[in-house]
């Protein structure tokens, strides 16, 4: 038989691999991915910082001992160039070879590429964001240039400016704050989590952050990075110039701006591709035979949305396992909030479809930290807890209708 191939070594490849494994232990796994393979929790890029952790302590897995014990062919630092779809076949390049392999299904979990804005400047290639962790080993080197080993307590203070106020952009900002680095923060919005939260949640969000020593500068942009001129009084590498005409010294950028699907390889073999890959409630896509999930992924389940975050992961991988493995399953999505990582203001937001019309209101007992969406009709379809309000997530989800 040919294999079950995956492309891609993210939460969204091995957890199918392993949920596949729970019910079919005989049927050939191969697991193509671009790096090394070696398994991290993805959300811990933007808390590692202020833990002190290196790039090394934030393996958790090894991919050699993944592969052996899910039984899975590891295809390391294999870059695939191309999917034909009819012949069933994918191309890939290891090593300077380059294979052709044959498989019974395929699944895509080719993940997000980070959004980038175009820079002026002559240090705008500077730029840099944390996607992988490879990216974030890359961005810990400029932070920590002279760290060496695997557990360095190295401190030395730097100024990052960061491009978005979304959840990544505040989770760094939160982050590189607690471990003692100056941190601005420019958005064109006039507050952080505009998209996500209500205005009183997001404006208890700024405020806290603030408290913790971030720097705003909302309703502008970055324009333009520079190489800064050697200077006796000034050490930063980097000048950031703003739309509002201020000027910034940074050591780094982090452009923290959204994340976009990977759909090069789907789109190159004819698939259907809108904002992710487009794929029905089992996680097919317009091929037979051919699968997506994760953060590469539009699911028809979530009325044609792209969810790139752990908990809708599991959730495809775990129904996705028993369709490959001959059983099909719909993909249901169960209310699902997220969890912020920022410390300074826990926040803990479970949004409503965009499409649905409704408002934000606030619950008058709750000391400005519960915010329900009500929906045309007074149903509850979303909701916000910051701060010790979080505890309380359990009863909101009951209570929250899909």
């Amino acid at each position: 038989m040919n294999p079950l191939i995956i492309i891609g070594a993210g939460l969204a490849g091995w957890t199918t691999a392993r949920e596949f494994r729970k019910l079919d232990a005989s049927t050939p796994v191969v697991l193509i991915t671009a790096d090394s393979g070696d398994f991290y929790a993805k959300p811990s890029l933007s808390n590692a910082f202020a833990q002190r952790r290196t790039p090394v302590q934030l393996i958790s897995t090894p991919a050699a001992t993944l592969a052996q014990n899910l039984n899975v062919t590891l295809m390391a630092h294999g870059r695939v160039n191309a999917l034909d779809v009819a012949g069933r076949t994918v191309q890939f390049t290891q090593d300077g070879t380059t294979h052709t392999l044959a498989y019974h299904r395929l699944v895509l979990a080719t993940g997000a590429h980070p959004i980038r804005v175009p820079l002026q400047g002559d240090a705008a290639d500077q730029v840099q964001s944390v996607n992988s962790l490879a990216d974030f080993s890359r961005f810990h080197s400029v932070l920590n240039p002279h760290a060496t080993g695997a557990d360095s307590s190295e401190n030395n203070s730097k100024t990052v400016v960061i491009l978005g106020a979304g959840l990544i952009g505040c989770e760094f900002a939160n982050d590189l704050a607690l471990a003692g680095h100056q941190v601005h923060v420019a958005d064109p919005a006039q507050r952080p989590l505009a998209a996500l939260l209500p205005e009183a949640a997001s404006l208890q969000l700024r405020t806290a952050l603030a408290a913790a020593g971030v720097h705003w500068h909302l309703g502008t942009t970055v324009q333009a990075v520079d190489a800064a001129a050697p200077s006796p009084t000034e050490a930063r590498p980097l000048r950031v110039r703003l739309a509002d005409g201020s000027t910034l010294a940074a050591d780094a950028v982090l452009s923290a701006i959204g994340l976009r699907a990977d759909t090069t390889l789907a789109h190159a073999a004819g698939l259907a591709c809108e904002r992710g890959i487009v794929v029905d409630a089992t996680l097919q896509t317009s091929t037979d035979h051919v699968y997506a999930l994760g953060d590469c992924a539009q699911y028809a389940s979530a009325g044609g949305r792209t969810l790139p975050f752990v908990m809708p992961i599991m959730a495809a991988a775990r129904a996705l396992a028993a369709t490959l493995a001959g059983t099909p399953t719909p993909l249901v999505f169960a209310l699902m909030p997220v969890s912020v990582k920022t410390p300074a203001l826990p926040v803990v937001v479970a949004a409503a479809h965009p499409s649905q019309a409704g408002q934000w209101v606030a619950d008058p007992g709750c000391d400005d930290g519960v915010w329900r969406f009500l929906d045309t009709v007074g149903t509850q379809r979303g909701f916000v807890l910051t701060g010790p309000h979080t505890a309380q997530r359990a009863a909101f989800s009951k209570a929250t209708a899909p």
